[in-house]
């Protein structure tokens, strides 16, 4: 999927100010969708949004997912699900991190989906069905190995004990989290599929959920009734072994506020810690580490410029960043630079910075303006 060399957003899109610009490819975002739905044929699909979407912006993605046909989604925390529920009122919402103490009439009136995860939480829900008198749906995680959040083994077999502890909740769906599944041949995956199929079969008959992104990539006896893909459609490599098999959906633009040319010898930013070994051309850009563009990528980092690399040099500090353009004459003070894209995924980012892609991805910054790019 060939992608332009330049930004797609027009200036007037923009805040007044703005020096860095999250694009987000719809037709890429689509794609991905697809692609991990074609993957799942046994089941549905849902979209897990936490994170601002995972730093994609969640009012962005979240309109463009559903307008590719995802009519479920799964945020971490209550907060997100709300701001969901006022970009979708009709759709299907789950909160992953459980039912927080007191916020039942919450998740009633916006109607939201608590995953349960202890007894208390199994508690507080079906006494809220009680003061209400009706039945109230939520989903059940267990836990087959993860040791986060979850039903333990002990819990289920209450459960199953006393099926009473259920009165009034109506069980839409059951299930758990993979911890290895980037990893395909790890037997850990196995292990949690055997134990998620015997905790399921001690509790009410429901849809069963287990596949992650990378989830999907492991096989058919995964796959159950719903998947929960997140990083994979953002275009985050759920098969870390193998070419990714997804499109990285965003391209990160930085605004070039100054250039200026300093002779052979002279440093760079913070501790000098470049100098030029040649008379450069030096852009300073918009972007820093309180945009989360790593700081480790300082002296050894690169963006792009009409599709070329560009050397970043010196210190990445919080709000700037300085480029040698000496080779790119056309770099001008008002020019975009792309810190990221499809050429230079979270992925590659990560190893220059000694961190996990996905840390790359959902540290992006709120002064990233957030612009979704119509597909072509």
């Amino acid at each position: 999927m060939r992608h332009p060399e330049g930004p797609r957003f027009a200036e007037d899109a923009l805040p007044p100010g703005a020096s860095a610009v999250l694009e987000i490819d719809a037709a890429r975002l689509r794609a991905n969708w697809q692609a991990l739905r074609a993957r799942h044929p046994r089941g549905g699909l849902a979209g897990v949004v936490k994170a601002n979407a995972y730093g994609c912006g969640l009012e962005v993605i979240a309109p463009l997912l559903h307008a590719a046909g995802c009519r479920r989604f799964f945020t971490a925390h209550l907060s997100e699900a709300l701001t969901l529920r006022r970009l979708l009122p009709e759709t299907w919402i789950a909160v992953l991190n459980g039912l927080p103490r007191g916020a039942e009439e919450v998740f009633v009136e916006a109607k939201l989906l608590p995953v349960l995860g202890s007894l208390d939480e199994i508690a507080a829900w079906g006494a809220a069905a009680a003061r209400r008198g009706q039945r109230l749906p939520a989903i059940l995680h267990v836990d087959t190995g993860m040791a986060r959040l979850g039903l333990e083994a002990s819990a289920v077999a209450r459960l199953a004990e006393a099926p009473e502890r259920l009165a009034g909740i109506e069980v839409v769906l059951v299930m758990s989290h993979l911890m290895a599944a980037e990893r395909p041949g790890d037997p850990l995956n196995e292990l949690q599929l055997r134990r998620f199929r015997a905790l399921a079969a001690q509790l009410p008959p429901a849809p069963l959920s287990l596949a992650n992104s990378s989830g999907i990539f492991l096989g058919p006896a995964y796959a159950f009734d719903l998947a929960r893909a997140g990083a994979g459609l953002y275009g985050l490599n759920p098969v870390p072994a193998h070419p990714n098999p997804l499109f990285f959906i965003g391209r990160l633009w930085a605004r070039v506020l100054q250039v200026r040319e300093i002779g052979a010898g002279e440093p760079v930013g913070y501790d000098a810690s470049w100098r030029a070994s040649r008379p450069s051309r030096i852009a300073t850009l918009g972007l820093g580490y309180a945009d989360g563009f790593p700081y480790r990528l300082g002296n050894r980092g690169v963006l792009h410029f009409d599709g070329r690399a560009v050397p970043l040099v010196g210190r990445v500090s919080m709000d700037l960043i300085t480029c040698d353009v000496t080779d790119h004459p056309e770099v001008r003070p008002g020019s975009w630079l792309e810190a990221m894209g499809p050429d230079l995924p979270p992925e590659t980012l990560a190893t220059l910075a000694g961190t996990s892609p996905y840390e790359i991805l959902t540290s992006l910054g709120g002064r990233i303006v957030r612009l979704g790019k119509p597909e072509d």
